[in-house]
């Protein structure tokens, strides 16, 4: 039996194969976004995520710039935390963190009357990891919920990455996110479809972009 079986070779072959098909489909992707979509179509073999991908702002900008600055990347459940490349974040000095089985948060969800993603989000917030952060929601629409709220009250992270998944306020916090019109970048995914694999695949995007381009600080 013949198959490829170089793993270089299998990532460059899926990639030229995604972007045939986009243009036999007749789709033109911005070239900042197109590396973040093409991944996400990567990750899933769904090009739907080619015409539900929206961007706002300088979101890809910002997000490389943040990680490449150092900054803290807030998760909203482990199983987004653990497929982001830790290694490549500790290149730049940043930081991962998910609160949803941290130490007392179950008490914290019972306070606020909510999940204890939405709590982990406020536990987050509470360390300091949100303001200039970005923060990555994959699974729960409640935190992503908590997230706009912070943003609302004045907290401004580098980015958000609203992907949440599901049937459950999935889409209704995403055009939440959309329709508020906020001034901070963000990445998300108009409709059902996200999950925590599209979180993974958007921030290891941007951490590779990180590495391949210059280096831009704030100070």
């Amino acid at each position: 039996m013949n198959y490829i079986t170089d793993p270089t070779q299998i990532t460059e072959s899926s990639f030229t194969i995604i972007q045939k098909e986009l243009v036999d489909m007749g789709i033109t992707l911005d070239p900042a976004e197109a590396p973040i979509i093409e991944r996400m179509i990567h990750t899933t073999a769904d090009f739907d995520f080619a015409t539900i991908a929206k961007f706002q702002g300088s979101a890809v900008a910002s997000g490389v710039q943040a990680l490449q600055n150092g900054c803290a990347v807030v998760c909203d459940v482990n199983m987004v935390r653990v497929g982001i490349s830790t290694a490549r974040i500790a290149e730049f000095g940043g930081s991962i963190h998910c609160y949803v089985n941290a130490d007392g948060v179950r008490e914290k969800a019972a306070e606020l009357d909510n999940t204890r993603s939405y709590a982990g989000i406020y536990m987050a917030h509470e360390q300091g990891l949100i303001e200039n952060s970005i923060v990555v929601i994959g699974n729960a629409p409640t935190a992503l919920y908590a997230v706009l709220e912070l943003v609302t009250a004045g907290v401004k992270p580098a980015l958000i990455v609203g992907v949440p998944v599901g049937f459950i306020s999935s889409v209704e916090s995403k055009d939440a996110l959309v329709a508020q019109n906020l001034t901070v970048p963000y990445i998300t995914t108009l409709g059902r479809k996200g999950g925590s694999g599209i979180a993974v695949a958007v921030v290891n995007a941007l951490l590779r972009l990180a590495a391949d381009q210059p280096r831009t600080t704030t100070d």
